[in-house]
């Protein structure tokens, strides 16, 4: 019994096509056109009921089983018809004769209406909106994937969350593709009910005319009845099916029901009711118009607005009343003289105190930041400060959120340590559009750099935001923009926020889970200060501290030959080269940047070793062509749309990165011990002394 339920479906559909060729008994025939309006009118009610198309996303296969299913019941009715002399059962009788009312030219002239209504309008229309909805929806994917990376990247949301995202775009994108493909079955569905009405019109009079001996008066009144009866219990269900098609592929920008948004949107506009009941009013006292029905509507939708007016007005002063309510009471202090507060000593140190992090914000951008006004910021931070933490093993300070009266009202200012290190200005009220290589075509806009990444961008109006997707445009929104250019001045400057405190309370959290290496390391090993300097140092090359035992082990192991910070980095490096290998490879492939054999023995012979450490002494010719080389590479990876990444030996990598770092800080540098043996290296260039021996 379970194996039938579960593929009742399938069945049905079998049944459904042996309609076509196996008669029906009239009773049989009645209620299967009974289920079939139904079934119309429930896939109808469904769709007036859901908030956005993919709560119904069976509605492709279901349009064509109930397709067939009516054709299969159009043809056992013709059947009937035909071999009956018009007699198809009590359904088609009773719906025929109550659209004639006794008179057959008006039943026609009906009938007719009713089909080209169907097929002119509605059907018409749900395949034009079907078909333009699939291709907006194929065009805009690649900007909604991008989106989807960005707001993934800026830790707003997770892999989780950006896996199911994808997954809703990819599913839309198939579900409208199926729908403009399922409104031409609905087309052709229509096309073939003209067909067989026709077809039942005329076969009947010949089939009664010739076969059946009556005169043509009487057999056109019977087949006329039961071709109109058949033709209707056809074309409703038809264009109930045709409606919820169209209802479905408009469901666009909707937050509930169809009939919970009607109601809200018409309620939200009680001026506009009260307005319209006026003017009809003042319609109806013009001599000569029809003044009962003019006034009875008007007078009631005039009651309808004023009510409506008075009860948003009764609305709004409650939620005024409450939000004074729950506002926090300012406490009455007696104020005090700037001057009598700073003789107090103590009061001098607060002004000592320097924020780790800090951003300040112009007039116009504190409703971002203000949760009483629905500000989502110090949110998307708190998400942003989980993922860095889970990414990189370091755990973000608080960052102190304040306005700037020295500030344009949209700009806003991001300080570490006290200092500026990055600016912005946003538009709260716009989108910000960032122009892809080659865009499909050009919108209008306020032409600005996008932050955090210098990318050209547009600041466009809402309305135009569709648009800019479909032409390939990356949308974003101000508070993303903010975010994002937050975030990736947290990372640059990550190594910065870790002090002496942080190193400490790393060490500790460690020391529940690896209390022996803890004792064994430190202080016996590695002090406090050099640890820090190490971790420091692997956060500034964008390398996570997560594996922090990993990192001690190592640490524990390399103390016992040297004491030199950079060679230990570079052997917890190494220990570190499944993490760096999954930061920076991609699909199993890594592309870089190769230094040619002889460029790699110039630079180590040009390290000197100083009382204080190894420094680069590196002749500034050199050191100029390979930075001009690298600029010129450097595009490939932008083109490629992939991080920087020169590859080096282990032994002259960190005096390769310092150098580069000083010219390129978003190129990373990194040696052959660091990757592992399963990824496939690609160079893209190489660096070499060639332009040099040339001008020797």
């Amino acid at each position: 019994m379970k194996r039938i339920m579960n593929n009742a479906v399938s069945l049905l559909v079998v049944v459904v096509v042996l309609f076509l060729v196996i008669p029906l008994p009239t009773f049989m025939l009645d209620i299967l056109i009974v289920v079939n309006i139904s079934l119309s009118i429930m896939i109808l009610m469904i769709t007036m009921n859901i908030s956005e198309a993919l709560d119904f996303s069976i509605f492709p296969s279901l349009l064509l089983i109930t397709t067939l299913f009516r054709l299969g019941l159009n043809v056992s009715s013709t059947r009937k018809i035909l071999s009956q002399g018009g007699d198809a059962g009590v359904v088609i009788r009773s719906f025929g004769q109550l659209i004639t009312q006794g008179n057959i030219v008006i039943g026609v002239l009906i009938f007719l209406i009713i089909v080209l209504v169907q097929f002119i309008v509605i059907t018409k229309g749900a395949e034009r909106v079907a078909e333009v909805a699939a291709r907006f929806t194929l065009d805009a994917m690649p900007g909604k994937q991008m989106a989807i990376d960005a707001d993934l990247n800026s830790g707003m949301i997770d892999e989780k969350q950006a896996r199911a995202r994808r997954e809703k775009i990819q599913k839309e994108a198939d579900f409208y593709g199926a729908m403009d493909g399922a409104t031409k079955i609905v087309k052709g569905d229509a096309v073939m009910s003209l067909i067989i009405t026709a077809i039942n019109f005329v076969a009947g009079i010949i089939i009664g005319v010739v076969q059946g001996g009556g005169d043509l008066a009487s057999v056109m009144s019977v087949y006329s009845i039961a071709t109109i009866g058949d033709g209707l219990v056809s074309q409703l269900p038809a264009l109930m099916i045709s409606t919820a098609t169209g209802m479905i592929v408009t469901r666009s920008v909707s937050d509930g029901s169809l009939n919970e948004d009607v109601v809200h949107q018409f309620k939200a506009q009680p001026r506009a009711i009260l307005s319209t009941g006026i003017i009809l009013v003042v319609l109806g006292l013009i001599p000569g118009s029809p003044t009962v029905p003019l006034v009875f509507v008007g007078t009631a939708l005039c009651v309808g607005g004023y009510i409506g007016s008075q009860r948003m007005s009764q609305e709004a002063a409650v939620a005024q009343q409450e939000a004074a309510e729950t506002a926090a009471p300012v406490p009455e202090t007696q104020a005090v003289s700037e001057a009598d507060y700073y003789k107090d000593i103590n009061n001098v140190y607060s002004l000592l105190t320097v924020e780790p992090i800090e951003m300040e914000f112009g007039y116009s951008l504190i409703p971002l930041v203000d949760e009483h006004s629905g500000g989502k910021l110090i949110n998307r931070i708190v998400i942003f400060r989980r993922q860095y933490a889970q990414d990189m093993g370091f755990v973000i300070p608080s960052i102190r959120l304040h306005d700037g009266a020295s500030l344009g009202t949209n700009q806003y200012v991001i300080r570490i340590r006290g200092e500026e290190v990055a600016r912005g200005e946003i538009l709260v009220d716009y989108y910000l559009a960032l122009e892809p290589s080659s865009p499909s075509g050009e919108i209008d806009g306020i032409e600005t750099v996008e932050p955090a990444y210098g990318i050209p961008s547009r600041w466009i109006l809402p309305e135009n935001k569709e648009m800019a997707e479909i032409y390939g445009y990356t949308v974003i929104s101000p508070l993303t923009v903010m975010l994002t250019h937050l975030s990736e001045t947290i990372k640059k400057h990550a190594y910065e926020l870790l002090n002496r405190t942080e190193t400490m309370q790393l060490v500790e959290n460690l020391k529940k889970t690896e209390p022996d290496l803890v004792a064994d390391a430190i202080p016996n090993v590695v002090t406090y200060a050099n640890l820090e300097k190490i971790l420091r140092s692997l956060l500034k090359e964008g390398i996570p501290i997560k594996d922090l035992s990993v990192i001690l082990e190592t640490i524990v192991d390399a103390g016992s030959t040297t004491r030199d910070l950079d060679l230990i980095t570079e052997q917890v490096r190494s220990a570190l080269s499944r993490t760096i290998t999954r930061k920076f490879c991609d699909n199993g492939q890594l592309r870089v940047v190769t230094l040619d054999a002889e460029l790699e023995t110039k630079i180590l012979s040009a390290l000197t070793k100083k009382e204080h450490g190894v420094y680069l002494a590196l002749s500034p010719d050199v050191m100029q062509q390979m930075i001009a080389q690298l600029g010129d590479l450097r595009k490939k990876f932008e083109e490629l749309s992939q991080t920087p990444v020169v590859l080096t030996s282990q032994v002259i990598r960190v005096y390769v990165s310092r150098m580069i770092s000083q010219f390129y800080p978003d190129v990373y540098v990194l040696s052959f011990n660091e990757i592992t043996s399963d990824v496939q290296i690609q160079a893209i260039g190489n660096i070499s002394l060639q332009p040099q021996q040339q001008r020797a």
